[in-house]
């Protein structure tokens, strides 16, 4: 058993990773801002909720006493600086992030995964984009992303194992939901509207079950140091236009919960240019990591959630959608 410290621990992905986590043995902490409460995160002996900020040093390396593993997930997310003051991105997911290392390595923490994004590789046209291709960031959170990497990657020694993921966009049905992410929006405008609006529609997504992604932090603990010693490694399974989504989710939905068909789907232009088909070959090469679950499976969890009464007020409720929680809580 080791101690594991999981920065965002009560959000999206967090809240199905430490169950999975505990399943497999590890004493968990969640640190975390808590602007979404700690009510995703199960009642566990093995598990300590501290609510608390990346940018408090002291606090955090409290946190840090006895911590053998740090997955760093805690970010502003979903590009929300064209809402919110520039300054608040950088701060929480560029400012702190050295020192945030540092202190890491100076707890004795042997081994640092960092959530990195897909989405550092902004527009490329590439049939397959690797791990080598170059960054093109088109928002501050994906520059911020993809800056933080080279940090991380100075500290590696063989006392400090660091690994990089960048993960695809996260799909499926969490205890602390998001529908500020391209299938939930298009399953929730489908289940609760009736009607899909599609922004632009050509350009190219890669998904990933937020199941999957949740696995793959687990095997990231228990790999030897020698496949995962300072890699960086896209986890993504199914690579769809955000049309062939909208397509793909109006089928399940209508399927799962026919009272909702006919479901319209209509197409506006957007000015979200971001655009890759994510390849994952060397994950699966080098890990021996395969999603399992695909996008399909994603959007039934989706409706089985919204059948079993999870997902009240769904499109009005602020809690759903990073950004207006932060606005409405006035983070600074």
């Amino acid at each position: 058993m080791t101690r594991v410290l999981v920065t965002g621990g009560a959000g999206y992905v967090g809240c199905v990773l430490v169950p999975k986590l505990l399943e497999a043995g590890h004493e968990v902490v969640v640190y975390d801002l808590m602007l979404f409460g700690s009510g995703g995160l199960p009642a566990h002996p093995r598990l300590t909720v501290i609510a608390g900020d990346i940018r408090d040093a002291a606090r955090f390396a409290q946190a840090l006493r006895g911590a053998h593993s740090v997955i760093h997930m805690a970010c502003l997310s979903n590009d929300p600086s064209f809402e919110l003051d520039p300054a608040l991105s950088r701060s929480i997911n560029y400012d702190c992030f050295e020192p945030l290392v540092a202190a890491c390595r100076d707890a004795g923490v042997r081994r640092f995964i960092y959530a990195s994004t897909s989405s550092v590789y902004g527009v490329s046209e590439a049939p397959e984009v690797t791990e080598e291709f170059p960054l093109v960031p088109l928002t501050d959170y994906n520059k911020y992303k993809g800056l933080c990497e080279p940090i991380l990657l100075r500290y590696q020694s063989p006392t400090f194992t660091t690994v990089i993921i960048r993960p695809a966009t996260v799909c499926g049905y969490s205890p602390r939901m998001r529908f500020d992410l391209t299938v939930n929006i298009l399953t929730n405008l489908a289940v609760r509207k009736r009607s899909i609006t599609v922004f632009g529609g050509t350009q190219k997504r890669p998904n990933i079950h937020v199941e999957d992604l949740a696995e793959l932090y687990v095997q990231l603990l228990e790999l030897p140091d020698r496949l995962v010693s300072g890699e960086i490694f896209n986890a993504a399974y199914q690579n769809y236009t955000i049309a062939e989504l909208a397509q793909m989710v109006r089928g399940v939905v209508e399927r799962e919960l026919p009272e909702t068909a006919p479901i319209e789907i209509t197409t506006s232009p957007s000015n979200d240019l971001r655009s890759y088909h994510v390849s994952s070959k060397k994950i699966a090469e080098r890990l021996g990591y395969v999603p399992r679950r695909s996008v399909e499976e994603a959007i039934r969890d989706l409706c089985g959630a919204f059948r079993a009464g999870k997902l009240p007020n769904s499109l009005e409720d602020d809690r759903y959608v990073n950004v207006r929680v932060v606005k409405k809580v006035g983070l600074r």
